[in-house]
This record gives C-alpha cells, structure tokens and sequence, in this order.
C-alpha cells in the first residue's frame, strides 16, 4: 500500500485536474449557447434559399443547370469531411471520421478515386495519417464559421465537379440535434438530391416559370451556388455546436470522475493513516510492557 504522502499526492494531482475540467466545462457551456444561437439563425435563411431553388429546379426552363444532372458515366467522387480543430469533445470527431472512412473504403471497393477536403485540424491530420488525396482543407476556423474562409476549399470541390472531374459530391459532419445527442450523418451536395428540392408545403403547388434577367445560366449559376454554399456553413454551424456541447458534457463527466477518485483516495489515505496510528500505538504499548 502507498504512503501516506504519496496518497496526498495523487489527491493534490486529481483536485488540480478537476479545477481544469470544471473550468472547461463552463467554457465549453458558455460557447455551446452562442453556437447554437448561430446555427438556429441560419436556419431561416437556408430554408428560404432551398424553397427559392427548389421552385427553379421544378420551373419550366430550357437550361437544365449541371448541379442537378446525375452522372453516371463520371466514377469519381468528392467528399468534404467537417471534423472540429480540438478535442476533449468525446467521441465525436471518431464516429465522424469512422462514418467518412467507411464511405471511403466502400467507394474505393467499387474502383473509384476519391478527393477529400478537410474541414478542421482533427478530420485533416486523420486523412493525412490515412494517406487520403487530399485536394484542399481549412484549418483553425475558431469558435465562429466564416464563409469567406470556406469558400475556397470547398470552391475546389465544385469546380471539380463542374469540370467532370467528380461525378458526386458527399459531406459529413455531426448534426445537433440537442445537449445531450448528435448524430453523425453523411450527406450527398451534387447532383443536389430531389429530397433536398422539395417546395414548402405551405406553397401553392403548381408549374413554376420565371423570367430570367439576364438569362437562366448565369441566375441558376449564382442562386445553387449560394445554396450550396449555404449547406456547407449550416454543416460547419451544426458541427461546432455539436462539438461544444460534446465537450461540456465529457469536462463535466471528468470532474464527476475525478470527485470520486478523490473520495476513494481520501478513504485510502484515512485507512492509511489510522493503520499508522494503531501501529504506533501498539509499539508504544508493546514497549510500556516490557519495562
């Protein structure tokens, strides 16, 4: 059995890492509110954008725009890879990165080449350490999503598939649902899924035609641009706020779990510390005797 000093140690060591992992907690508390503030505000505006596009895509128009045609003969694929820039937020950056992997391996299988873009530090050195093809990433992206930093990386992707270089384009991420749940979900962009373009109910339903100023190319060019764009910053929202409150709740399972190795080390140290006392004082009595 340890020392008695030695015990006090140990509990020194834990109470300091305690101190750390409560203080993390309600950082992690304090940033989890602002996240999710910021990804319910986007919300509204991503859900008019989809309704915008979706009637495009239902209009009658004779340009059909690229992002919505499927391409059957073009086997490669891109995939964007959102993962956070820190850890300590418990399993989430592994089952983001287990659900891209698997997707990977199984495009890979079929004989296609995949181009990865990662978004955050965790997702990139991952796919370095997997020796993946990494076309672009974006690293250091702080507590807040800015667009203007997103838009290059994933500009490489779309381009990539304007060209025919990729004949898809997938994202994956970890949706928020509430504090205590978020789910990794895996997403396909391009071709945009007719799930994706679905008008609102709550519009009247009906053939859809517009007027095009200048021309249907260089309006559909722009708008399913922004909508992307705009799928790819909701995904980046939804992961930071999935990554605080993952963190808030793995500090505060910590500073739960080292509360009780302080108390089973100071039960240690007591038992420690009165079996010393009754073995003084067995010595002192032993020795009372014999004179």
């Amino acid at each position: 059995m340890a020392g008695s000093k030695e015990i006090r140690t140990k509990i020194k060591s834990v109470q300091s890492t305690r101190k750390i992992t409560k203080a993390m907690e309600m950082v992690a508390a304090s940033k989890m509110r602002k996240a999710q503030e910021r990804m319910r505000h986007a919300r509204p505006y991503g859900d008019k954008v989809r309704n915008i596009a979706a009637h495009l895509a239902h209009a009658n128009t004779e340009y059909r725009h690229p992002f919505l045609v499927r391409r059957e003969e073009v086997k490669d694929v891109g995939l964007i890879v959102v993962t956070a820039d820190k850890g300590l937020c418990g399993a989430m950056n592994t089952n983001t990165l287990r659900l891209a992997l698997g997707k990977i391996r199984e495009l890979e299988a079929q004989g296609r080449k995949v181009l990865l873009t990662a978004v955050g530090n965790k997702g990139f050195a991952f796919l370095q350490r997997f020796g993946g093809n990494i076309v672009s990433h974006v690293t250091a992206l702080g507590d807040a999503p800015h667009m203007e930093r997103l838009i290059g990386p994933v500009k490489v992707q779309i381009d990539a598939f304007s060209q025919g270089k990729i004949g898809a384009l997938y994202v994956a991420y970890t949706r928020f649902i509430n504090t205590m749940k978020q789910e990794p979900v895996l997403e396909q962009l391009l071709p945009l899924p007719a799930e994706r373009l679905q008008p609102d109910a709550r519009v009247a339903r009906g053939p859809w035609d517009y007027l095009y100023e200048p021309e249907a190319r260089v309006v559909l060019d722009q708008l399913l641009t922004r909508y992307l764009e705009q799928i790819i910053y909701q995904a980046v929202a939804e992961n930071m706020a999935s990554e605080q409150s993952s963190r808030m709740v793995a500090m505060k399972a910590a500073s739960d779990n080292a509360s009780n190795v302080i108390d089973e080390l100071t039960l240690v140290y007591n038992k420690t510390r009165q079996a010393a006392i009754t073995k003084e004082l067995s010595e002192i009595v032993g020795g009372a005797a014999a004179v």
